[in-house]
């Protein structure tokens, strides 16, 4: 559990149903915590939080998880899990970008893309599309710029062919504090966009690293909300939170009292957050 940087799922009740599911899908999976409100788990080395905030956010196509396999049956098998009870937005077949390739959309609303390939990895992936059709590659520059250990590792741009594609993002590949991330523009009309239903926790040690990630990722057009949570520039909803935060909420005598905290917070002040804890 040492990530710095993992998506969080948003559920109405459903994050423990979803975090035993995938965890019976893939052969390194296990549920790491839960609590009435909150489940963590892992998949293939990716970690996943999974959050029972109710109705209000729904899961889409804007952010899915790419899912390598190295294996063709077990990519078939896991296929096979996935889309049951779901539904198939690309039917698993032969692409010219892989010989084994599908994307589908789970019973609980999260969208998966499965493919062949030399690796077993879990990625989000994202997709700039409607009005932030172009702003790929600006967004690829905007995080790595400001996380440590980050860099872009692949860029792979439309050509001249088609006009409105021309220069936009067919594929990257950045990582963040060592996690690996994929972003790609999709062109045409698409129903989704970002939104609260998949998010980036970003665990920090310190107020300084908060006010830093708080900051930075507001810049030039992002919103604050409230209990930690901002949208960036593109759209793009994070939870800025200190690493202790578990902690101090699961506290024996006033994790209440940490809450109640945290709910008037829009920006996460620690100092503020501890106190509640002993007080």
């Amino acid at each position: 559990m040492s990530e710095k940087t993992y998506p969080c799922l948003w559920f109405d009740g459903q994050a423990k149903a979803a975090a035993t599911f995938y965890c019976s899908v893939f052969p390194n999976a296990s549920i790491l915590q839960e609590s009435p409100m909150v489940v963590n788990w892992e998949l293939n080395g990716q970690r996943f939080m999974g959050l029972n905030g109710g109705p209000m956010f729904q899961l889409n196509a804007s952010i899915s998880v790419f899912a390598n396999f190295d294996n063709i049956e077990a990519l078939n098998l896991a296929w096979e899990k996935l889309v049951d009870g779901g539904s198939v937005l690309m039917p698993i077949d032969k692409y010219p970008w892989s010989e084994r390739y599908g994307w589908l959309k789970d019973k609980f609303g999260l969208t998966w893309q499965l493919m062949l390939s030399d690796n077993n990895l879990l990625l989000p992936s994202m997709l700039f599309s409607n009005m932030q059709f172009g702003n790929a590659q600006s967004a690829m520059q905007f995080y790595t710029s400001i996380f440590p250990s980050s860099g872009i590792d692949v860029t792979e741009l439309y050509g001249p062919e088609n006009p409105e594609q021309a220069g936009k993002l067919m594929f990257g590949q950045m990582h963040l504090m060592d996690k690996p991330i994929i972003l790609m523009d999709g062109p045409g009309d698409h129903y989704f966009q970002f939104n609260e239903a998949l998010s980036f926790v970003v665990q920090c040690e310190n107020q300084a690293e908060i006010d830093k990630y708080w900051n930075s990722l507001i810049a030039n057009g992002g919103q604050e909300s409230m209990c930690g949570w901002l949208k960036d520039k593109f759209g793009v909803s994070w939870q800025i939170i200190p690493a202790s935060l578990s902690k101090l909420m699961s506290h024996s005598n006033n994790g209440q009292k940490v809450m109640e905290a945290l709910l008037k917070m829009r920006k996460l002040e620690i100092a503020v957050l501890e106190a509640a804890a002993n007080s």
